[in-house]
């Protein structure tokens, strides 16, 4: 047969035709390919046993103040506080702190339950039936994605638990460390990005491990064949439906949570009283503290599992569909899975340059070490890459793709398979550091809407907008470049894989949004425990750079969404091609697919609408109680007064505020595509998820991103960087001895109101964006043969239009 250059990516019908000559391209499975099992298998037991020992290197800290050798700074009295006074003070408001974490996670988890016991029956009938031959259902496919649906939602429950558990049981420990006055910038830094590290490699061990066991236990339910691993595929994207429907309760609860607690706290404690952030007067500052917990960490677990979950099953479900992949063997066919099991041990490496190798000594470090942690991770992932494309890929030696692969009609390679990764692991790192000049007050956006504040909170906001809006376009170009390369070298196999390269280094982008919480948490504990002002300033440095390290892995976290949602898509598209057996073109001029585009479009507005709104009806009662305890006991307003506010209330108003809120924004994305798909059939889906995906990821973007700039604008306010200006145009705030008073200013007050009005944008509405790309898509994949056993995927009503 004429050999062809690899340099091409389509295939004509003369090269496919070629392909006759020999089966597959003569390809078949390599000792390489046998082993890529138990390449994943140790590595998710390394990154279980690593998350280990992380967690007893932070146990190992003493819940006490006083625990070091040296004088305490933190030990002097403070505002009449004994260090005995103030370690029984700690030891309170970590106990208070853990209870309402708990508590509210038993509450939502328990909903979870009963949606999980709901659905499994409801969606395994439903495959089943779409399933059917010559009238028969089948039940096989039904249950086992039934099975794949609750082993997903099960792993997403614990790896949000034990992210939460994790982050609740370091951030007193945070705080002890930042008393040593000679260590206490490496021992409360440790401390937080350990305790990141806790959840960052159990949940990839986990979930490596959950999802491979999975298909290892299911393959036996099937044939090794082209067919039998199509139908695997199928079944195990329940696996991710389980995870994203998880993680949409945990983000938009939990972020509900947080903001209600956030922004009902600043309202009527800062804003209208004056007192200090985390104030212990403050009825909803334990509240705010669990938020950070519920909502940050637990959520943004769940959201990221959901992630890896569903590129996972996309990648190995476009796979499945290409018979020269299949021959190559079962290694072949777990590829996407080696590379992010090699990324735990990348990672692994990774995390010791920043404990060991190059710590944090002074405030100038923090930023440097947590960004090289991402340049790090990505060069030496990078070579690990190509190496297991070369080792695992097929190359055929025959036929119309001969050193290469056929992936739906392109002729792709072990090469164009390592770009794709490499595309997506660089693509997410450049995205992370567009976030992070957009919302640092190191660079001049931030700069610029902090200086807004001198002519009030209206320019404030009006500034903070059209940064977020302009923040947008570097990452919507970069994903559009990722997507065409990808697309062009390997199809949506390509971008499945690009998807997988953005969560490669999945452990050290969790350790590193973890880290913020558990800091902010530390300061939180440090005001209200009255420890020595130094305290608060090592935890408030650390909490700053954290919250541009979160922006940044939110960025991650949106661009990786953004392609895990077209992967899905291209995966029910995969889906919709194998059942008319030949390639399916979407066409946009479509009436249907048009108006399914349009109506995919708006549902994000829909979704943050909802969202936004239910963030201020809570925080709205969580300001009127705040108000009540406020003139119930006006102790409460004398600084250094012995009385303590009801926390209690507060918590159990968040509590049942985020977990009545949380369900109607979830039937909205689970049921959006169900009910377009049975309604008006397939064509109209794949305007759907085309019109969410593009209008999602630019919301998200623009929304968590100005609310990081107004929340950064006011950490640059707040730490004297415009005193001088202050003191110049607002003199009234120098006291006696010179200094500006800077958060008696109406300059600070106007960044306070930004950075409240941002808080549902960057912590609520933006980061639940996410999971309305992934989860819509993951639905229309894992019901893609219900849609086309309606009129044969016309739709109920469609085809009567």
């Amino acid at each position: 047969p004429p050999q062809t250059p690899l340099a091409s990516t389509s295939a004509a019908p003369s090269r496919l035709m070629d392909d006759f000559a020999c089966v597959n391209g003569n390809i078949t499975a390599s000792d390489a390919s046998e082993a890529a099992p138990a390449l994943i298998i140790v590595t998710g037991l390394i990154g279980i046993a690593f998350s280990v020992f992380l967690l007893k290197l932070v146990s190992s800290i003493a819940l006490d103040v006083a625990s070091n050798n040296e004088p305490l700074v933190g030990s002097e009295p403070i505002n009449g506080a004994d260090v005995a006074e103030q370690n029984a003070r700690l030891l309170e408001l970590y106990a208070a702190i853990t209870t309402g974490a708990n508590a509210f996670l038993r509450s939502e988890y328990k909903l979870c339950g009963i949606f999980i016991v709901l659905a499994f029956p409801a969606m395994s009938v439903l495959i089943a039936w779409g399933d059917k031959e010559d009238g028969k259902w089948e039940w096989k496919n039904g249950w086992l994605s039934g099975v794949s649906f609750v082993v997903g939602a099960i792993t997403s429950i614990v790896c949000g638990y034990i992210g939460m558990r994790v982050a609740v049981f370091s951030n007193a420990r945070c705080t002890v460390g930042a008393c040593d006055p000679s260590k206490g910038w490496t021992r409360s830094f440790n401390t937080a990005f350990r305790a990141g590290g806790v959840m960052g490699f159990s949940l990839t061990g986990i979930a490596i491990l959950a999802l491979y066991i999975l298909l290892a236990i299911l393959r036996t339910a099937f044939p090794d064949s082209d067919e039998g691993y199509k139908q695997l595929m199928d079944v195990v994207a329940g696996f991710g439906l389980g995870g994203s429907s998880i993680a949409m309760f945990g983000r938009v609860g939990g972020g509900i949570y947080t903001k209600a607690a956030d922004v009902g706290a600043d309202l009527a404690g800062k804003v209208v009283q004056d007192l200090p952030e985390d104030d212990p007067h403050n009825p909803g500052t334990i509240a705010d503290n669990v938020g950070d917990n519920v909502g940050d960490v637990a959520g943004m677990g769940s959201d990221l599992f959901g992630s890896f979950g569903e590129a996972s099953c996309a990648a190995l479900l476009v796979g499945a569909s290409s018979p020269m992949i299949v021959a190559a063997g079962w290694g072949a066919l777990m590829f996407p899975l080696t590379v992010s099991g090699v990324g735990i041990v990348v990672c692994l490496i990774t995390n010791f340059v920043a404990t060991d190798l190059s710590p944090v000594r002074k405030e100038a470090d923090i930023e440097r070490v947590l960004k090289t942690q991402l340049l790090v991770s990505s060069l030496l992932m990078t070579p690990c890459v190509y190496g297991l494309a070369v080792a695992l890929l097929p190359s055929a030696t025959c036929g119309g793709c001969t050193g290469g692969f056929y992936i739906g009609s392109i002729c792709s390679s072990r090469i164009n398979a390592f770009l794709c990764v490499a595309f997506g692991l660089w693509g997410g790192c450049l995205i992370g550091f567009v976030t992070e000049y957009y919302t640092s007050f190191s660079y001049s956006p931030v700069k610029e809407v902090a200086n807004a504040c001198r002519t009030g909170a209206a320019t404030n906001i009006i500034y903070g907008l059209a940064l977020g809006y302009k923040s947008a376009i570097v990452p919507v170009f970069l994903l559009s470049l990722i997507v065409y390369g990808a697309h062009t070298l390997a199809g949506f196999y390509g971008i499945a894989l690009a998807a997988l390269g953005m969560l490669s280094t999945l452990a050290t982008c969790l350790a590193i949004d973890v880290y913020g919480p558990v800091c902010d948490n530390a300061g939180g504990i440090a005001e209200m425990c009255e420890l020595h002002p130094s305290v608060r300033e090592k935890t408030d440095a650390l909490d700053a750079a954290g919250n541009t390290t979160a922006a940044i892995g939110k960025g991650f976290a949106i661009g990786s969404a953004c392609l895990v949602g077209l992967a899905l898509f291209g995966a029910f598209v995969t889906r919709l091609e194998d059942a008319a057996g030949g390639d399916l073109h979407v066409d946009l001029l479509d009436p249907i697919t048009f108006a399914g585009l349009l109506v995919g479009a708006m549902l994000p507005y829909w979704f943050s609408a909802m969202t936004m709104k239910s963030v201020g009806m809570a925080a709205n009662a969580m300001v009127i109680e705040i108000k009540r305890q406020f003139d119930a006991n006006p102790n409460l307003l004398i600084p250094n007064h012995p009385d303590r506010p009801d926390y209690d209330t507060c918590i159990k108003i968040s509590t049942d505020a985020s977990l009545q809120e949380m369900i109607a924004p979830g039937a909205l994305v689970m049921l959006s595509p169900v009910l377009c798909g049975v309604c008006f059939g397939t064509r109209c889906v794949t305007g759907l998820l085309a019109g969410a995906i593009a209008s999602s990821v630019q919301m998200a973007i623009s929304s968590s991103n100005t609310g990081g700039a107004w929340d950064n604008a006011k950490k640059y306010i707040s730490k004297g960087a415009m005193d001088a200006v202050i003191g110049e145009e607002e003199p009234e705030t120098v006291d006696n001895t010179g200094k500006v008073q800077t958060k008696k200013s109406q300059i600070f007050k106007a960044a306070v109101t930004g950075d409240t009005v941002g808080d549902p944008l960057k912590d609520t509405s933006g980061p639940a964006l996410n999971i309305l790309m992934k989860l819509m898509a993951i639905i229309s994949v894992v019901f893609a043969d219900v849609f086309l056993a309606v009129n044969k995927g016309d739709g109920l009503i469609a085809s009567w239009l």
